[in-house]
């Protein structure tokens, strides 16, 4: 059996994969939402493109530190 670890004990490229499929996972969420027959009511829509976008930015931040940009 595999051993879940708490968040700050996993590595960041694992941390990494796990946001950026939270992210894809409401993406498809979202896009569910919005195209249902019966859309999601507005503040539960807003509150799920907040977290996605707080998750792109958690996603840009990490790839910045595991990816640092070489000086000219």
């Amino acid at each position: 059996m595999m051993e879940v670890l708490p968040a700050d004990q996993r590595s960041p490229q694992r941390q990494l994969i796990e946001w950026q499929i939270e992210h894809d996972d409401l993406d498809a969420l979202i896009d569910q939402a919005s195209a249902a027959p019966q859309p999601l009511d507005e503040l539960r829509l807003r509150r799920l493109k907040k977290r996605r976008l707080a998750l792109r930015d958690q996603i840009v931040r990490l790839q910045v530190q595991l990816n640092p940009k070489e000086p000219a």
